[in-house]
């Protein structure tokens, strides 16, 4: 999330937005990628840097990013900004939690269901 709105205005590249965030830089590397590879995301540009190594640009192609949370599941709609939802469609889509995560509500559950 933090990356998208870092780009949503202009292209800046990883090493400004790990700074802007305190994102370790290969972590913000690794989300770069995995933005790319579904399309919420692109590299615009690429620059020559003072130590003559090139430097990519990235902005995001999200126009709006809809987040709903209801029971436990949380579902995400993006609208994109070329006009339409692209590959992502008019429909919800259902982001699985870890099964860590659904152990650790499980837990909270039962605790909560015991102290009534």
């Amino acid at each position: 999330m933090k990356i998208l709105v870092a780009t949503v205005r202009m292209p800046r590249s990883a090493q400004e937005i790990a700074e802007k965030f305190g994102i370790p830089i290969a972590a913000c590397y690794r989300r770069i990628r995995d933005l790319q590879k579904v399309g919420l995301i692109e590299c615009k540009e690429r620059r020559l840097s003072q130590q003559g190594k090139r430097v990519s640009y990235y902005l995001s192609t999200v126009k709006n990013a809809y987040v709903f949370f209801e029971n436990g599941r949380l579902r995400v709609k993006f609208q994109l900004k070329t006009g339409g939802a692209d590959r992502f469609g008019d429909q919800w889509h259902d982001i699985e939690l870890s099964s860590s995560e659904k152990k650790g509500d499980e837990e909270e559950d039962k605790d909560d269901g015991e102290m009534r």
